[in-house]
């Protein structure tokens, strides 16, 4: 699973969590009915955006969910699932994203990709991929091959960029990409004054997507000597920062001009999961237990259509702006005043209602895994293939992340989940713009 939103559980209440994983669950399913059970390998938690907005624009009907059967990433449970046109979309672009994270690894030869019958597989499996994704946006009217061209154009923008290179150069096919799939959505929900602002929103979010990676992947990146867009920039983590707050100022006042039918859901993962998702990137926010650091200063900056920084053009004409916020930070956000989300490090980001998890029935393992009723009173620790599947069980139904307490996957001891103590408020809304959904 890979993406940059990756809400931690206990920050959405009942009624948010079971939408956000009938909309997992949904591209998850529409992956395997469209493109075979390989295909799920697929499904991450950005793709599912595609789906949260492409509801969110259109009124619920009975046809929007059905009730698929027990899975093991759901501790074995039924569930509603999103299904529709916004769920086949999100497999698509999916797909082609996915594609596109292989042929990257390919590319700095990763792990056993560095090896040629590897890597040429891997080019087959994501050239597969791009077939398949184009077949499906040709059935709801989307044409991936913007998607194809940014990934292609990618590769030469990053062999040309050196120091001194604009880092937005080479955000921008990322950009373009993820604005391509978020306008379609409003194609989707028949609303076409929707567009422009989407288009934009998905712009913004492809920056962040890009940002983040980068930092994420930096020290790693240098300890292996790959290519990483800030070290081959020279651009430093304060001009990163910059850049993501001013991303994030520009997607809230871009949804503010699209309209909705209901984007709470969409409100929670874009206005503030995308600010926890920033802040743990950069290493600003953690439980309340473990204390916390704000971010670095907010710095203006000349500013294009929705109070950020687009010197090579393209998006809608929106309210411009000096973006930012007095003081150097979001107000209640983290480093201003009444800050209501410190956040977690967000944990694996999925899977809800496990057992010992959040809004799972506590124990925790099932038998001949540990756990009530399963372990003797002196464990003995794991071996090692037992360990990993009892890791696989841990974190899939996000109790590493959530559970009160949980037996460690090999030495068997008792743990307590990293989140568990988080005194954020999910019911509250500190954010600039207009949250009457919260």
């Amino acid at each position: 699973m890979f993406g940059i939103v990756r809400p931690c559980t206990h920050r959405l209440n009942e009624g948010l969590k079971t939408e956000w994983m009938a909309h997992l669950c949904g591209l998850c399913l529409a992956l395997r009915a469209d493109h075979g059970q390989f295909a799920r390998v697929a499904t991450n938690y950005d793709g599912l955006i595609v789906s949260v907005l492409t509801e969110a624009q259109t009124e619920r009907t009975a046809a929007a969910r059905r009730t698929a059967g027990p899975c093991p990433l759901r501790a074995m449970r039924t569930a509603p699932v999103a299904r529709g046109e916004g769920a086949r979309l999100a497999a698509a672009v999916s797909l082609v994203l996915a594609s596109a994270k292989v042929r990257d690894h390919v590319a700095d030869r990763d792990g056993l990709l560095a090896h040629r019958p590897m890597a040429a597989a891997a080019r087959r499996v994501a050239l597969g991929w791009d077939r398949a994704g184009a077949r499906a946006g040709r059935e709801l009217g989307f044409d991936t091959a913007v998607l194809v061209d940014a990934v292609d154009r990618q590769t030469g923008i990053e062999a040309l960029a050196g120091p001194g290179t604009p880092l937005l150069r080479i955000t921008e096919p990322t950009e373009t990409a993820t604005a391509a799939a978020f306008a379609h959505t409003a194609v989707l929900a028949g609303k076409p004054q929707n567009t422009a602002p989407l288009a934009e929103a998905g712009r913004l979010f492809g920056r962040l997507a890009h940002l983040l990676d980068a930092v994420e992947d930096r020290e790693a990146d240098a300890a292996s000597g790959a290519w990483n867009p800030l070290t081959a920039t020279g651009t430093s983590l304060a001009e990163a920062r910059r850049l993501a707050d001013d991303a994030l100022h520009g997607i809230r006042l871009a949804l503010r001009d699209a309209e909705f039918v209901d984007d709470t859901l969409l409100h929670v993962l874009l206005a503030h999961e995308l600010r926890q998702s920033v802040d743990r990137a950069f290493s600003t926010t953690t439980c309340s237990h473990q204390g916390y650091g704000g971010p670095a200063p907010h710095q203006g900056a000349g500013y294009g259509p929705y109070g950020t920084p687009n010197p090579y053009g393209g998006g809608p004409s929106g309210p411009g702006g000096p973006g930012g916020y007095p003081g150097g930070a979001y107000p209640g956000g983290p480093g201003g005043p009444g800050g209501a989300y410190p956040g977690g490090p967000g944990g694996p980001g999925g899977y809800p209602g496990g057992p010992g998890g959040h809004g799972g029935s506590g124990g925790g393992m099932p038998p001949g895994f540990g756990g009530p009723g399963g372990e003797p009173s002196r464990p003995k620790p794991r071996g090692f293939w037992a360990g990993c599947a009892a890791f696989t069980w841990l974190f899939c139904t996000c109790q590493i992340c959530c559970a009160k307490e949980y037996e460690g996957p090999w030495s068997r001891k008792k743990r307590e989940g990293c989140c568990r103590d988080c005194d954020c408020n999910p019911g509250s809304c500190d954010c600039c713009c207009p949250c009457d959904g919260c």
